[in-house]
């Protein structure tokens, strides 16, 4: 066994009520791929908490598959082959994705449609380290800074090249995600959260107009990014492009710092524990901040608005996926307590409004 391959994401036995046909899938593989040969194994990845992926191995072969989380009626979020449109039109120009291999529309051999890449490699960071693996402060600096640097490599890359202008829409991103994860909260609302509801309203009340238009992620945080095993200040693919469009960088980059934690912020926010931002030697969010307009050369003035956006996207995220785990569609434990982190995403945003800033908000 390789030394190093316990550092590399480990998929599980899959979850009870998201199993896959093993064998009508494998016949349907076979007659896209001849050069299949063996059984199938499937298990699950465990982590995330939208599209469910899963790792194949055929023979000698593994293969990751992508499909959407059962239950789930939103298609604009879980658009499969839109997300194996820009993994095929993105993989010449930034190689930093998984090869795309084929996508299946038909209903037929899953129940829904779902779509096939390589898999990469690598070490993903998230909220539990792997065991054997240490990150010095040191480390987690250069590490950090790689990660932003890699965000800014991504809003470089020519879109019009790639083939993705198609994804662009006239002027008013800003105002049209505002909108749009309000909008999604609202019909997926199960417990009244005035937080909410205020940070909705101030957002519609101080957007300001689009900073530009870049290829842009939409879902930018460690643990939709693969580290190298002999280096993990190098990345070698940024995974989940379910949401990548053609919009304003700067909200991409409030994403980010809206999956940001810091040391000391709030035990309510701390408990959730998005990855590992707090460890020692990691960019503190005000540091992200200052380091990405030096890379970018952009200016993110409005930074407390486009964290606290931020805030309102990881809620409307989450209480989509509350909304299902209270339907009864998915039974993830791991979903039950999503209640307390849509009230904590309103809580830290109306700090960071009150304060007017994105840090001391403990």
């Amino acid at each position: 066994m390789n030394l190093q391959e316990p550092l590399l994401d480990k998929p599980r036995h899959v979850r009870d009520g998201e199993q896959l046909d093993g064998a009508k899938l494998l016949t349907f593989l076979r007659g896209k791929l001849p050069d299949l040969d063996g059984e199938i194994d499937v298990k699950q990845f465990p982590a995330g908490f939208s599209n469910l992926t899963y790792l194949l191995r055929i023979g000698e072969q593994e293969f990751v598959l992508r499909r959407p989380p059962f239950g789930a009626k939103i298609k604009t979020a879980h658009d499969m082959g839109r997300e194996f449109l820009i993994l095929s039109r993105l993989y010449p120009v930034f190689p930093k994705v998984p090869r795309p291999i084929l996508y299946c529309e038909d209903e037929s051999i899953l129940g829904s449609p779902f779509y096939l890449m390589e898999r990469v490699g690598g070490v993903i960071l998230r909220a539990r380290l792997p065991e054997g693996l240490s990150l010095s402060p040191e480390v987690m600096r250069r590490l950090s800074e790689s990660f932003i640097e890699n965000l800014v490599e991504i809003h470089e890359v020519d879109y019009l090249a790639a083939g993705l202008s198609d994804l662009a829409r006239p002027e008013g991103y800003v105002s049209r995600q505002i909108e749009g994860w309000t909008k999604r909260y609202h019909n997926a609302r199960t417990d009244d959260v005035p937080e909410i509801e205020k940070l909705a309203r101030w957002l519609a009340e101080h957007a300001p107009a689009d900073s530009g238009r870049a290829l842009i992620h939409n879902d930018y945080k460690y643990d939709n990014v693969v580290f190298a095993l002999d280096d993990l200040s190098r990345i070698v693919a940024v995974l989940d492009w379910e949401m990548a469009t053609i919009g304003d960088p700067l909200m991409d980059f409030g994403t980010t710092l809206g999956y940001w934690l810091d040391e000391d912020d709030p035990e309510e926010w701390k408990q959730f524990g998005f990855g590992l931002t707090a460890l020692p030697g990691n960019l503190r969010r005000r540091e992200l901040v200052e380091f990405y307009a030096r890379r970018s050369g952009r200016d993110v003035g409005e930074v407390v608005f486009y964290f606290a956006y931020a805030l309102l996207k990881v809620a409307g995220i989450v209480q989509q996926i509350y909304y299902r785990y209270r339907q009864g569609f998915t039974k993830d434990e791991r979903f039950s307590n999503l209640g307390l982190l849509v009230r904590a995403c309103g809580n830290l945003a109306q700090r960071a409004i009150e304060k007017n800033r994105i840090d001391g908000l403990g």
